[in-house]
């Protein structure tokens, strides 16, 4: 599993990570870990695009995004 870390950032640049994430590992899960409110929203669009699953775990502080 891929885990990326986009803490302090903000979007888009979580699903840009993760995007570029899919592209070179895409037989894998991927896990964000991210705490800019938007995440979600294009973490959820990434995923439909690229025809994957999403779970949201973690407090709505600071979320993990597991997508695969």
């Amino acid at each position: 599993m891929i885990r990326i870390d986009t803490r302090g950032m903000r979007c888009p640049w979580p699903a840009i990570r993760a995007a570029r994430a899919l592209r070179e590992s895409p037989a894998g899960p991927i896990e964000i870990l991210a705490d800019d409110p938007a995440a979600e929203r294009e973490l959820t669009a990434l995923a439909a695009t690229a025809g994957l699953g999403i779970v949201t775990l973690g407090s709505s502080q600071e979320r993990r995004y597991r997508l695969g």
